[in-house]
């Protein structure tokens, strides 16, 4: 019956074991998780996209899509220990003071002509080597702070911090949770990726830096003269920061000598959480265990629409699309990383990537399309919601105020980093 209902379902890579309306079931199941990961929540109820990550797995094992021991198979643990250790060594450092020092440090330096560039390229170089969300955090505060101080309105350099930091972390395997997956499933090492992407980060910067002095021509406004010198810097001590910085240059000299990323970041996290001043539950606090949540569920539900013949409905696709072409493969992760959200684009088209030709410079063009897409709305990353959360109560950043600089930026920026891949290939 399902057989005659759903004809495009039941293709010759289907695992054949399973009865129509269990393949009816997982397509189901895939299509309404996906919905959700697009709207962000489902129509009419409380559930986000972790809990459909949740509900999706549940009810791919319960239509018997796949086995318990199945979905462990679907797992791949290694991108869940190296998201969490990268939570981790950045709760520490957060609560250490290390990114507030860093910041300061420079930011209360700087004349306000080098302000724009200063906050481009320190958030896309902490993006870089963190997790960008978490710079995020750390650089609105400063951002609002230094613009406060300096008598210059703020919007341009909020934009800044968000547009940079997703360009910036284009660049690490450890840079946002999609190039960890990507890290994860291509075996691609650190150093190989750095320095395939190394330059589009960079280059991406310098345009960054480039349409936002263009587009956004930094404006000063009256402040009075204590509101000028109103900028806290933390009473961090060299000696508080000392730990920290032996464990992240150790961290970072593993992963560029070759060390696997997951067991180099957990090591790096072990070592952080031996401590005698910081409260264990603090550094907890700082991991987003919804994200972690949504990724073991989002690992579920493609596993299972696999299982029910994904991957042969895709490789059709793929074939006439031709996305072994970098430029159409740039396209169609761009497109559907917008209307997706990156991870689950990334997640459904991982399949592909290993069948092609040149399978290392699908993986590059995964990263960076992926990536970069997510300047071009406000939606489009959550860095970029971060940024408009925490600046919410000083200044609103609006549809349009964001898409004038996004659209541009990603633009270019996907246009330069596809003439890159092709051209160093």
């Amino acid at each position: 019956m399902f057989a005659h209902l759903f004809p495009l379902l039941i293709q010759p890579g289907t695992n054949t074991s399973l009865a129509d309306w269990q393949i009816a079931a997982a397509y189901a199941v895939f299509a309404v998780s996906y919905m959700v990961f697009a709207l962000g929540k489902f129509p009419g109820l409380r559930i986000d996209r972790p809990g459909m990550g949740i509900i999706g797995a549940v009810l791919m094992v319960a239509f018997g899509v796949m086995s318990a021991q199945g979905a462990l198979r679907c797992i791949d643990f290694g991108t869940l220990v190296l998201l969490f250790s990268m939570m981790l060594v950045v709760g520490c450092l957060r609560l250490s003071g290390f990114f507030d020092w860093v910041t300061s440090q420079i930011v209360v330096r700087l004349k306000p002509r080098h302000l724009l560039p200063t906050i481009i390229f320190i958030t896309g170089i902490l993006s870089a080597l963190f997790v960008n969300d978490v710079i995020c955090l750390v650089m609105v505060p400063f951002a609002l702070a230094a613009t406060r101080r300096m008598g210059l309105k703020p919007l341009p350099y909020l934009l800044a911090v968000a547009t940079a930091s997703n360009i910036g972390s284009v660049a690490t395997i450890t840079g946002n949770p999609q190039n960890m997956l990507i890290g994860s499933f291509s075996g691609l090492s650190y150093g190989y990726f750095l320095s395939r992407l190394g330059p589009v980060a960079l280059i991406g910067l310098v345009l960054d830096w480039i349409l936002l002095a263009w587009l956004c021509r930094p404006e000063h406004v009256e402040r009075e003269a204590e509101e000028l010198r109103a900028m806290a810097v933390p009473t961090v001590t060299m000696r508080e920061l000392r730990k920290p910085a032996i464990v992240i240059a150790m961290v970072l000299a593993g992963f560029i000598g070759g060390v696997p990323p997951a067991m180099m970041a957990a090591l790096g996290a072990a070592l952080m959480l031996i401590t005698r001043t910081q409260n264990p539950r603090q550094v907890y606090d700082e991991v987003d265990w919804g994200l972690l949540v949504f990724f073991v569920g989002l690992f579920l539900i493609v596993g299972g629409a696999e299982n029910a013949g994904l991957n042969s409905d895709l490789f059709a696709v793929a074939a006439r699309l031709n996305l072994q072409n970098a430029g159409i493969l740039t396209l169609v992760s761009a497109a559907l990383s917008n209307i997706v959200s990156n991870v689950p684009a990334v997640m459904l088209l991982k399949s592909l990537v290993p069948g092609f030709h040149d399978a290392r410079t699908g993986w590059l063009v995964l990263a960076m399309a992926s990536t970069l897409a997510g300047n071009l709305t406000i939606t489009g990353s959550v860095a970029n919601l971060i940024v408009v959360e925490r600046a919410q109560g000083e200044v609103h950043i609006g549809f349009w105020d964001y898409s004038r600089v996004g659209i541009p930026v990603t633009l270019l920026t996907l246009a330069v980093g596809s003439a890159w891949i092709v051209w160093i290939h």
